[in-house]
């Protein structure tokens, strides 16, 4: 990697390079840069302050146009825009965000953590029985599975399908799901796929609703105006995708950092009650969705550096997670570090509204892990996604220890 050029769309970076590495030169030496691609560029936030400022600031940095780069969502006239919760600005953003946040209730998530606890805690007995297993393929999947058994209110097998679309969804670039179809075609067929399943699940929740998200956004009324169907389909696939990609990864991240890190898991083993400041640690530690896009919709200038309207900014949630000037000794894991104002989930308004359900299925997850008494040890070679936005372990060969 060359010390004054660094090309954060190169998937070996995250594949088999160090971008952490990347992301201290950058903080160090240009903490707002200039990532130049074959079409065009986008400017790289990598400092805490910068990437919390930008995310406090819809007005001037808008999430209108997508927020991943080289999604789908990557156009002022994507019909995404305005209608699917992580591509609006307020009011709109608002006014969505209450209506999906009601599939997050309490007790919704109470019935999601049964589903959750049944799913791993059967897959988790049979990987203690077998002496080990594919920890990104056997267990990871099902804390999502849960979540969506409960959340579309759809069996397991229904749940795993749709895993395994959000995950070529998200994996476009990797070979493993694109296979020999160019990844623009994986994308969009994978796409295509899913609102497929959505608009069959919305049918049968308009004829027979139900208290799970889907009938929650039919019955759902802004200024006395029902949502469109493509609202609906939206901000269902937002939450598929939101829920089924971030927590199998950062749950594989965290198996593979706990066997990285023998005395902090020895540490947690022995002292359980740690579990709350554990779990916030591994977020920060782990920091799985590396970063989400905006668009500048004035010119600003940040850090002396000036911004044009109509620029892409990144703000890279991994890095701004790894700065000593908010984190002391931000390359050391603490599982008792206190206080964590980490930025894994973003902040202020834009803040994952899917982070109960992601805190609750971890959580049961190391609870469970504890509770068992269950070390891992490597099995074979860790596989990595390729993609440089989602941080993600495709397998994971472990041994009980």
């Amino acid at each position: 990697m060359s010390t004054t050029v660094i090309d954060l769309d190169d998937l070996d970076l995250f594949v088999t390079g160090d971008p952490y590495a990347a992301w201290a030169w950058l903080r160090a030496n240009a903490p707002v840069y200039w990532n130049a691609t074959a079409t065009g560029g986008y400017w790289a936030l990598t400092r805490y302050d910068d990437v919390t400022a930008v995310y406090r600031d819809p007005a001037t940095y808008s999430s209108k146009n997508g927020t991943v780069l080289g999604g789908s969502y990557r156009s002022a006239t994507d019909t995404a825009s305005g209608q699917m919760l992580i591509c609006s600005d307020p009011p709109e953003h608002r006014l969505l965000r209450q209506h999906v946040h009601k599939a997050f209730s309490a007790p919704m998530m109470e019935r999601a953590g049964g589903f959750v606890r049944q799913y791993v805690g059967a897959a988790l007995d049979k990987m203690t029985a077998d002496g080990g297993g594919d920890f990104a393929v056997d267990i990871a999947p099902l804390l999502p599975a849960g979540l969506l058994a409960a959340m579309f209110g759809i069996g397991r097998d229904e749940a795993m399908h749709l895993l395994r679309l959000t995950r070529t969804m998200i994996g476009y670039r990797d070979g493993e799901y694109a296979g020999d179809t160019a990844t623009s075609m994986t994308l969009v067929a994978a796409q295509v796929e899913i609102f497929e399943v959505l608009a069959e699940l919305l049918d049968q929740r308009r004829r027979e609703p139900g208290d799970d998200l889907v009938s929650i956004l039919v019955a759902a009324r802004t200024n006395g105006r029902e949502l469109t169907e493509s609202q609906i389909l939206y901000n269902a696939l937002n939450v598929a995708v939101g829920g089924n990609e971030t927590t199998p990864f950062t749950a594989s991240a965290i198996v593979e950092t706990l066997i990285r890190h023998p005395a902090e898991a020895a540490r947690l083993n022995a002292q359980p009650e740690l579990l709350p400041t554990a779990v916030d640690e591994l977020f920060r530690w782990t920091s799985t969705n590396a970063y989400v896009c905006r668009t500048a919709t004035r010119d600003v200038t940040i850090r002396g550096v000036p911004i044009q309207a109509g620029d892409t900014l990144t703000l890279w949630n991994a890095s701004a997670n790894r700065d000593g000037d908010q984190f002391p000794d931000p390359d050391r894991l603490d599982l008792g570090r206190t206080p964590n104002h980490h930025v894994a989930f973003g902040v202020a308004n834009h803040r994952c509204i899917g982070l109960p359900a992601a805190r609750m299925e971890i959580s049961l997850l190391m609870t469970e892990l504890v509770n068992r008494g269950l070390r891992f040890a490597p099995a074979g070679p860790v596989e990595r996604l390729a993609s440089n936005f989602m941080l993600g372990i495709k397998h994971l060969p472990v041994a009980l220890v």
